[in-house]
């Protein structure tokens, strides 16, 4: 079997992740084909699609949002993601027991006795108005029912977990700032969420054996047992991420019960070893360039999935620095690893060294920070400061 070393690894993530070589496509189909984007903060997304579209222009994704192309919902991990719409009603019923176990996993002692089934049931009946409302304006509606919780614990698991919401614009426009109003998704939409099928899901948080309804599959797989949304996440997820193991998938999306699924199409993929001897799995025609392929500087925003969306997070960020990327750091890449933090002050972007810089690793760095800086300011400054590196 194949072994990729880390730096073929990390030219094959940069391919994938759109930030080899920047893409020239519409933001609906780079949103779609990165299977989302993490977005707990609100205007980290439209840095992620600069790095990585030519020519990108916020407002498209703007008008995506607003003209419900796009979806602020929790999805993968329990955190918010910026999904297009097809795959947020194709994938969130699939995700549905690993929801309300990662709610209960924090909020398990608050909510005990609670019947779950009957807690969702009566936020749906609160939310069919569509009146848009808050994740405390909910809990407070059904606080009289349920007084023991705490309007945290029952709005966390009602918001987050049994009733899928779209989180709505302004909330996630370009410059915008405004909290948090949620809508039920399937009305925000105008379309039902893909119902589970076959057994369902298990109500101790493992996958279902047949997770969502005959058909979804693009093969049109009826098969008994059979898993076709798994199926679909974990060729996207490979497209997007790949080559990544077992872990690496169960790291992004949170679900623990997909080997099922990657059983039915491991025949369709092909299979490598990392350096410590995992197996890796991927798409037969997925780009994997050459090693010694160069990187550019990119400039990632808080909680990029590049880095987020492995269990093993060594193919671009050194282990020292691993935390960095569950801090909400904002990051520079350099040959393709991270090297450096960056933030925003006074119109000016501030780079942080982690380590040194070459001369010329220095000058590229510098020439994205002043385009980040016009991108970020709408041409009114292309500042950029380098701190000194450390010694």
């Amino acid at each position: 079997m194949t072994v990729l070393d880390t730096r073929a690894l990390n030219r094959a993530t940069l391919a994938r992740q759109l930030l080899l070589d920047r893409a020239d496509v519409p933001v609906l189909d780079a949103v779609a084909h990165l299977c989302g984007l993490q977005a707990q903060e609100p205007q980290e997304p439209f840095v992620g699609l600069w790095s990585r579209l030519r020519a990108f222009d916020p407002a498209a994704l703007s008008d995506l949002l607003i003209g419900r192309g796009v979806v602020r919902t929790h999805l993968m991990r329990r955190t918010v993601h910026l999904l297009t719409a097809d795959d947020v009603l194709a994938w969130r019923g699939r995700h549905d027991a690993m929801l309300r176990q990662r709610v209960l996993g924090t909020y398990r002692r608050e909510l005990n006795g609670v019947d779950l089934d009957e807690l969702a049931a009566a936020g749906r009946a609160v939310m069919a108005d569509d009146e848009p409302r808050s994740m405390s304006e909910l809990a407070r509606a059904l606080a009289e029912r349920w007084p023991e919780p705490g309007p945290r614990a029952l709005g966390e698991m009602l918001v987050a977990a049994l009733v899928p919401m779209a989180q709505l614009p302004p909330r996630g426009v370009w410059r915008a700032r405004a909290g948090v109003r949620n809508v039920l998704l399937s009305s925000w939409l105008g379309r039902e969420i893909d119902p589970p099928a076959g057994n369902g899901a298990d109500p101790n948080g493992a996958d279902p054996v047949g997770s969502n309804r005959v058909g979804s599959d693009p093969n049109g797989s009826d098969r008994v047992g059979s898993d076709p949304v798994g199926e679909v996440l974990v060729r996207r997820y490979l497209a997007a991420f790949g080559p990544a193991s077992s872990a690496d998938l169960r790291a992004w999306c949170g679900l623990a019960g997909l080997p099922a699924a990657v059983a039915a199409i491991r025949e369709k993929l092909v299979t490598f070893r990392d350096e410590r001897g995992r197996v890796l799995l991927d798409l037969p025609d997925a780009p994997r360039p050459d090693p010694d392929t160069p990187a550019p500087v990119r400039f990632l925003p808080a909680f990029d999935n590049a880095i987020l969306g492995y269990h093993d997070r060594g193919r671009i960020i050194d282990d020292a620095h691993r935390l960095l990327s569950v801090a909400g750091a904002r990051v520079v890449l350099v040959d393709g690893r991270v090297a450096a933090t960056w933030n925003v002050q006074a119109g000016t972007v501030i780079v942080t060294p982690l380590g040194g810089f070459s001369r010329a690793d220095r000058a590229e760095v510098a020439e994205q920070g002043q385009e980040l800086a016009a991108f970020l300011s709408d041409g009114e400054s292309d500042r950029v400061q380098i701190d000194a590196s450390p010694r």
